[in-house]
């Protein structure tokens, strides 16, 4: 068994806030946790924190569990799938909280806070006038039990607070080793159950990990000095706590904070964008660590065999955005080049140039499966997004182009001529080879005279797709095939009056 893998059943969870949508850095996370439940035939949960109602935002929960469901990490118990330590979500699970709260206070390990926001406010200023990290003073834990009583009588507003004790323990993190944190000396108790009722992370997360029998914790590294907080709570529990992991931060290529506020980080964006989510979980593995090799065109099936959790690093990982495409690009050809995923992006064109073109297109047959997995091959590894061939660069695929014939006429006068030898280059067998037939079409150039070789090809090109740039010449007459080809060379070329 590998090191630091328990010999438990292995359980983690990706326990993001629903206060938007899933991004990068949120993803990155969910998917440490999801290969290293499949490495060890684990299981993975998504929990909700959503304790903190004023920053929850409509749907986010949705949206969350949506984005892991396409990036193809779907969770095995969730709000939406269910499981044995349902609910999910922390904002159903407000009476367990509560419970295990006034557990705390029976133990002495917690106790009645009664001052005010006011108070804890003025407290804040004092210490950042004085230049000092604001920490509450702790006044609440010295009221008797008569004290406390008369107050809760009264109706007196109140929050829990956890008693921090002095000389934490040191814990072994997997990734950073040992460390210790002595939270007392540098911070006030915290609160663990607000007046509102609902509990902070510091509680909910404890209580959860300790119900949901979660084994290993793999969160960010920020969370880091919060363990020993944590490891205190299982502590005043008696509950034996999970191994923790502390993942090193996702940054961007100039080393700042990947940002909600910053723009493009969402994995939704990404999906509407035309990226796979093979190439996210590729390109976040590979400017992190956690493998033998970084090599470009990863699976996640593969990601999950090469998975070591011993070799994820202490520094935090960059991530350049701009090598998406390049991704993309590989991850793209090897779906084209797999039978059974090129089906499914073969549907996917069908449906977009029917959304794009529908209206437009002279014949139904580009919409035939066959035509459009030709497509595929022969643009595979050219294209970095399936949506580049709906276009205007790949509009002659699907709409036959409109041609100014002072531009032909610039280019030469022997437009008729040329368009005729090719139309009689088209009615016999035709090479699917576009090597084989750019040598057949240089050929033919021999006959035509007073043009040159490159102006024939500018005249065939813009005649079949109306563009001066593009795949070749013989590419294009490949993918459109000997009858379309003939039908637009026939309309364009062979319709100019003779010189």
């Amino acid at each position: 068994m590998a090191p630091g893998v328990a010999a438990r059943a292995v359980r983690v969870r990706f326990a993001p806030s629903p206060t938007g949508f899933l991004h990068l850095g949120g993803l990155r996370t969910a998917l440490y946790n999801y290969i290293f439940a499949r490495k060890h035939q684990g299981s993975f949960i998504l929990r909700l924190e959503d304790t903190d109602q004023s920053r929850v935002v409509s749907a986010a929960s949705q949206s969350i569990e949506d984005a892991l469901e396409w990036a193809g990490l779907p969770p095995d118990e969730s709000p939406r799938r269910g499981g044995p330590a349902a609910p999910y979500q922390q904002s159903l699970r407000c009476d367990l909280y509560k419970k295990y709260t006034d557990l705390l206070l029976e133990k002495g390990a917690a106790y009645h806070c009664f001052c005010t926001p006011q108070r804890l406010e003025l407290l804040k200023k004092e210490a950042l006038r004085r230049q000092q990290t604001p920490r509450y003073d702790n006044r609440c834990r010295h009221l008797n039990p008569k004290e406390v009583a008369e107050k809760v009588s009264q109706g007196v507003d109140y929050a829990v607070r956890f008693r921090l004790e002095e000389h934490s323990d040191p814990f072994c993190d997997l990734i950073h080793g040992w460390s210790r944190h002595e939270v007392a000396s540098v911070e006030g108790d915290p609160v663990i159950l607000k007046s509102d009722g609902f509990p902070t992370y510091h509680l909910a997360n404890v209580v959860d990990d300790h119900l949901m029998e979660i084994s290993h914790v793999l969160r960010g590294a920020e969370w880091l000095t919060s363990t020993s907080k944590h490891l205190l709570l299982y502590k005043a529990f008696g509950w034996e706590p999970p191994q923790f992991g502390h993942l090193p931060l996702l940054l961007n290529e100039d080393g700042s904070k990947l940002s909600k506020r910053q723009g493009h980080v969402f994995v939704e964006e990404f999906a509407q964008d035309g990226y796979l989510p093979d190439t996210l979980l590729d390109l976040m593995t590979h400017t992190g660590s956690g493998f033998a090799e970084n090599r470009l065109g990863r699976t996640l099936k593969e990601l999950i065999d090469e998975f070591d959790l011993s070799r994820v690093e202490r520094h935090p990982a960059l991530l350049d955005l701009k090598k998406l495409p390049e991704f993309n690009r590989v991850h793209l050809a090897q779906q084209i080049g797999d039978e059974r995923l090129r089906q499914k992006l073969v549907a996917e064109v069908q449906a977009s140039v029917e959304e794009d073109y529908g209206k437009q297109l002279p014949e139904r047959e580009v919409l035939e499966k066959g035509y459009i997995e030709q497509v595929l091959l022969l643009r595979r590894g050219h294209i970095s997004r399936l949506k580049d061939l709906v276009s205007a660069s790949y509009a002659f695929l699907w709409t036959r182009p409109s041609v100014p014939s002072e531009k032909l006429q610039a280019l030469s006068t022997e437009a008729d001529q040329i368009g005729r030898v090719v139309i009689r280059l088209l009615e016999g067998p035709v090479t699917q080879r576009p090597e084989e037939l750019g040598q057949q079409l240089r050929q033919l150039h021999k006959q035509i005279s007073g043009t040159k070789y490159s102006s024939m090809m500018k005249l065939l090109r813009l005649s079949l797709s109306g563009l001066q740039d593009g795949p070749s010449v013989a590419e294009m007459m490949i993918l459109l095939g000997p009858k379309e080809t003939s039908i637009r060379i026939q309309g364009v070329l062979c319709s100019q009056p003779a010189p």
